[in-house]
């Protein structure tokens, strides 16, 4: 939001930068099932009051304009929700003072910068620009003295492993998207500062010689801390008087019955967040005030300036909302206890019949469904090689590969006018550079066209609606290799696709593990061996699903097909899978909305206090193997415990899933069942909320103990590489990243540094699991570790 108070587009490079004087509008589409959408202000500490107001009214008009459908939330500087910092994975930047006159364009290699950044946070990291002085350094945290072209991360000697880790990464993607790749990236232990006499005399050119001891280190703040309470009340807010009024209606238990579509409600948390819920029938008056009404609510209550708000509209709860109540019934949706988890198919995806002259007269219509048009328009794609663009033939169309980033440009006509989309689809397994590149072929292109297209990122696995409806349902996503001319893909053998889709507009087929523990009861699955196509009928599957995986099975092979009715497999069909295995076969596990979705707690004593964090969107890769995770289901809680997870924090979780059922404001009941499961022995009730997980993500010894401990651990058994096992202690990036041979730990081999790295921190660097990685050919292993700093 500029100085006019008008709203002006932020470009890609600037993603997750806030200046502190400034506010922000951020709007979110969900890439999962649900396709929902999240508008955010951000207020800056430093912003001024007119335009917290002008950013509050802007965000009511694109609620308006986006059909209602929005979740609208309000975030404070320092204060945000764990969705809001979900979206910038890398972390958030505080920035000194505002921008005057609208976003420039970022040029990608501008070194001209002296800032120190102060990292705090482990799930959620944020950084802000402090005084670039030694007294601004303490002992706990971790620091950037960014300098354009050389950047130092100095390790406060207090701080853990997982906060050097997001604090490289943030470096990284610094180096990455705003210097073009081009910067270099240093580490400096601050209990050893003697080990990096180089960098310490950077640092020392720039900040002088310290004297002193360093300050303490700071306690983390805890806004983002799960909070329950016991005091959640419920208020009406109506104008049937000719003014607004808001009164007290209940307090908890709250039932649904008490919301009525004729009127909107707050729902207080006890002053940890305020919800507001709008009536699809309330007058254009309560709605519109709605998002007003709730920060006069904070102020009238004395509540923190930061406390969280949230806007939503009736059929759009978020799932934070809906567990505030004792049951929660979607429309349509069969009533009774024991059919909370129903068999029937009355929560499948609508069939629609696109009319697009009905969609551009209602744009409201085209923001609920998610789509543009019906997909018809003309399609162009390129994928990324050497850095640059080469467009592919047709036929190929619909078939990406996860070592590959992808252009495809979609065209189609509003109003006798050219529109453009321009999807940057990226790869799993693809490297940095080719991330990079694709970002920047976006914008080329996008300059090309004057600026005209929406730019969609689109991470594979996560794509939306309108993106699989352009392939009508023949998108097919392999897991790994590439589609360039000349290179070797993964050799003969099974390999096995999931297919999930009811109609060509929702259709898509992912590679899975060839294993028969990756099969699920619910959905279809295409098993392409040397000879022939086997076409595996889940139970639960329905007759359209079946029909679409026959059309994505004739266009992956012209071999032979044959159909196999689950139960009534062949022999050869589990031979193939490498044996008959259990798997996925509850029917409370199909993919249809639940009345209360699942959600994901992080469990830590990391900083020193023991909390619970929120986890958004919920995928395998958010399970930390430091920490307990609580994972809510409803009808069950599962304590995940990380292989690396302390007594304490395994001790505290179990202490705390107790109390998170007593103090539920939906009073649950407390005799719900709590499931330990260690990592790497997770069961199929615990793995079957989780889609495409991978079973061979953790590897497991023979002796049946996990292969993987933490530093200061016991020790650990690993494969070299070259297939032989390796016996010691894992090793932190922080002594492996940008070093020379004779600055490595002794007994490390330069060449095969990432040999040293427990699996999830040899994921976050290199971007692929351990055995991705070795399957991946020489030249793409090194090009990895180069980008790495392990080379």
């Amino acid at each position: 939001l500029n100085r006019n108070m008008k709203m002006v587009p932020v470009p890609d490079q600037a993603f997750g930068n806030f200046f502190e004087g400034d506010c922000y509008v951020v709007l979110y589409r969900s890439q999962g099932s649900s396709n929902s959408m999240d508008v955010h202000y951000w207020i800056g500490n430093s912003s001024s009051q007119d335009e917290q107001g002008a950013a509050a009214i802007l965000v009511t008009q694109l609620d308006e304009f986006l059909g209602g459908s929005p979740v609208q939330h309000r975030e404070v500087q320092a204060a945000e929700s764990s969705k809001f910092r979900s979206y910038f994975r890398n972390g958030l930047i505080y920035k000194k003072g505002g921008v005057d006159s609208g976003f420039r364009h970022v040029e990608s290699n501008v070194y001209k910068i002296l800032r120190l950044l102060h990292i705090k946070g482990r799930k959620h990291v944020t950084a802000t620009e402090v005084e670039v002085s030694w007294s601004s350094f303490n002992s706990g945290d971790v620091f950037l003295l960014d300098m354009g072209k050389v950047i130092v991360q100095w390790n406060g000697p207090q701080s853990n492993r997982s906060e050097k880790l997001k604090a490289m990464l943030l470096a990284q993607d610094v180096r990455d998207r705003e210097r073009g790749g081009r910067a270099q990236i240093g580490v400096v232990e601050g209990g050893d500062e003697e080990d990096s006499p180089e960098l310490m005399k950077i640092m020392r050119a720039v900040l002088g010689q310290r004297s002193g001891k360093l300050k303490e280190a700071e306690p983390d703040d805890t806004p983002d801390r799960h909070q329950q309470t016991a005091n959640i009340r419920l208020y009406n807010v109506s104008d049937e008087s000719g003014k607004l009024v808001v009164q007290e209606v209940a307090m908890q238990p709250l039932t649904q019955d008490l919301l009525h579509s004729t009127d909107c409600y707050i729902v207080d948390q006890g002053g940890s967040s305020v919800l507001v819920w709008k009536g699809k029938e309330a007058s254009i008056e309560e709605r519109r005030s709605a998002l007003g009404r709730a920060v006069g609510f904070i102020k009238a209550k004395n509540y923190s300036s930061s406390t969280n708000v949230e806007v939503m509209a009736e059929g759009g709860e978020s799932a934070m909302f809906k567990h505030l109540f004792i049951s929660w019934t979607e429309k349509g949706q069969t009533k009774g206890l024991g059919n909370v988890y129903t068999t029937g198919k009355i929560a499948k995806v609508e069939q629609v019949k696109f009319d697009v002259m009905e969609l551009h007269a209602r744009p409201e219509l085209a923001a609920q469904q998610r789509m543009v048009d019906d997909a018809s328009g003309q399609v162009q794609i390129w994928r990324i090689e050497d850095l640059e663009l080469r467009e592919l033939h047709p036929s190929s169309f619909g078939q990406f590969y996860g070592g590959d980033c992808y252009l495809v440009l979609y065209t189609y006509k509003r109003a006798s006018k050219l529109q453009y989309i321009l999807y940057m689809w990226q790869g799993r397994h693809a490297t940095q550079d080719e991330i990079t590149s694709c970002a920047y072929q976006a914008v080329a292109m996008d300059n090309k066209y004057s600026g005209v297209p929406v730019q969609v990122r689109v991470v594979m696995g996560k794509e939306p609606r309108h993106f699989l409806a352009i392939f009508k349902g023949k998108l097919i996503i392999f897991e790994g290799g590439t589609g360039r001319a000349g290179v070797t893909n993964p050799g003969p053998g099974a390999r096995l696709f999931q297919v999930r889709g009811t109609h060509e507009m929702n259709t898509r087929a992912t590679e899975v593990p060839a294993r028969s523990s990756s099969l699920n009861t619910n959905d279809v699955f295409l098993l392409k061996t040397d000879h022939t196509i086997y076409l595996w009928y889940g139970k639960g599957c329905s007759g359209d699903e079946r029909e679409m995986a026959k059309a994505v099975a004739d266009v992956l092979s012209r071999q032979d097909k044959q159909v196999v009715m689950e139960g009534q497999e062949p022999a050869e069909f589990w031979v193939a899978l490498g044996g008959k295995a259990p798997y996925a076969c509850d029917k409370r596990l199909q993919k249809e909305e639940t009345p209360h979705s699942p959600r994901l707690f992080e469990c830590s004593n990391q900083t020193g206090r023991f909390r619970m964090t929120e986890v958004e969107d919920l995928t395998q890769e958010d399970l930390d193997q430091d920490d307990v995770m609580l994972l809510d289901t409803w009808e069950e809680i599962f304590l995940w415990i990380g292989r690396s997870a302390n007594e304490y924090e395994t001790k505290e979780a179990c202490n705390s899933a107790l109390e998170y059922l007593r103090t539920h404001p939906a009073g649950r009941d407390p005799d719900t069942p709590i499931i330990s499961v260690k990592q790497g022995y997770e069961p199929l009730t615990f793995t079957g909320w989780f889609n495409a997980w991978d079973p061979q993500k953790w590897s497991v010894s023979r002796s049946g103990t996990p292969a993987i401990t933490a530093r200061g651990k016991t020790g650990c058994t690993a494969t070299n590489g070259t297939g032989s096992p390796r016996t010691g202690e894992y090793l932190g990036p922080e002594l492996l990243i940008n070093k020379s041979p004779n600055e490595l730990p002794k007994g490390v081999d330069p060449n095969r540094r990432e040999d040293y790295l427990s699996d999830v921190d040899l994921e976050n660097l290199l971007g692929c699991s351990r055995s991705g990685f070795q399957r991946l050919p020489r030249w793409r292993q090194n090009d990895l570790k180069k980008k790495a700093g392990l080379f």
